[in-house]
């Protein structure tokens, strides 16, 4: 039996209204009196109406350049170890707790987590995405060690941009789609598979159901329960998903053609988990399961998430423009190789084709 390398949990995860208000304690209980505090502009903004004023515990913030980058992970590392700090905190969204996640295995130091979007499972995961200092994507790592601590404030994430919860339960949504490809035919799984297959399909039940409510609690700024299923979804179980899958559980073919459309200048104001769900509608049609396309673009249409390359910012789309976005999917390393038969420039390509003309004779 294939070995599955399981990191199910960071070592603590609460989240709570006021939660905050706990972080000295936790702390305190975990031997640890000096933090070094990385957060961005906009996560620290986001972040301090709810910030704790800490007595026992001695801190220094370093708020990072945007990316994390190798220079970035060393600089923050060089400070923590020569500052003598014993953990480090990262406050933000997805990069700055990437960052922290990265710096925090450099220094062999405990890292404690506090999101401030609701976009991405990084509070939960002990993986890492690396960019270059321009922000082109060099490679993600996976650490050994979780995060010690999670702390989730609600109200934080109900404040951040609506059009990254969009993005964050379009993203999520992808996580069935690419563990179901993988691993549907699989008449044994083991238990961690198991666990990330039901978590998986969790991912996407939990978001049909409570999506529209959590749209309106976002809208409002009124908390409810459906924003927290949704936000708890998209950090943990996305999270569980990989933690429980390894590589069943990362990605397939809707973030290969995410890759892809990168290559297409006019998609780069479009965010990450917009590209993913149209990448889950072309893998559909490489799958050939046009029902479930039907069955999900209600969802797709009630929440504005992209069914177009058009409506990605693509105006003129042409034979060029899908060629060029099918050959960067199929490149030899990309995962769109682990769906079955095989994936080629002309297989894509005609996908994509066949997807736009459908949507447009469906839409219009």
């Amino acid at each position: 039996m294939e070995t599955i390398y399981v990191h199910g949990a960071p070592g603590e995860y609460v989240l709570q209204k006021g939660v905050l208000n706990q972080l000295e304690d936790k702390l305190v209980e975990r031997g640890l009196q000096k933090a070094l505090i990385v957060h961005g502009q906009k996560s620290w903004k986001a972040a301090s109406p709810f910030w704790p004023t800490l007595t026992k515990i001695q801190t220094t913030e370093y708020i990072y350049n945007g990316e994390n980058s190798i220079t970035e992970i060393e600089t923050v590392a060089r400070l923590a170890s020569e500052g003598g700090f014993e953990t480090i905190i990262g406050v933000g969204g997805g990069k700055v707790l990437d960052l922290a996640k990265s710096a925090g295995h450099l220094t062999h130091m405990p890292v404690i987590l506090i999101p401030t979007l609701s976009s991405n499972c990084s509070p939960w995961t002990p993986v890492s995405v690396i960019y270059d200092d321009s922000g082109k994507f060099l490679r993600f790592d996976v650490y050994p060690v979780a995060a010690s601590l999670v702390l989730v404030e609600p109200l934080i994430l109900l404040q951040g941009p609506f059009d990254m919860l969009i993005a964050g339960i379009a993203d999520t949504l992808a996580k069935w789609y690419e563990a179901d490809v993988q691993m549907a035919a699989m008449e044994d799984k083991s238990v961690p598979l198991e666990i990330c297959y039901y978590t998986a399909k969790q991912c996407k039940d939990v978001l049909l159901k409570h999506s529209e409510g959590a749209v309106i609690a976002a809208k409002t700024g009124i908390l409810n329960n459906d924003f927290i299923k949704v936000a708890e979804a998209i950090i943990m179980l996305g999270g569980m998903v990989g933690g429980f899958g390894d590589h069943y559980g990362r990605v397939a073919g809707a973030h290969a053609v995410h890759n892809g459309l990168t290559v297409l200048k006019e998609t780069h104001h479009a965010l990450h988990g917009e590209k993913v769900a149209y990448g889950i509608l072309v893998q559909l049609v490489l799958e050939n399961k046009w029902k479930e396309i039907d069955a999900i673009l209600p969802f797709y249409r009630q929440l504005g998430i992209p069914l177009s390359l058009e409506n990605l910012g693509v105006q003129q789309i042409t034979e060029e423009k899908v060629r060029q976005v099918a050959e960067k999917t199929v490149v030899p390393e990309e995962s769109i190789h682990l769906l079955p038969g095989e994936m080629t420039i002309e297989t894509v390509s005609l996908a994509i084709t066949e997807l736009e003309n459908y949507i447009h004779a469906v839409v219009s």
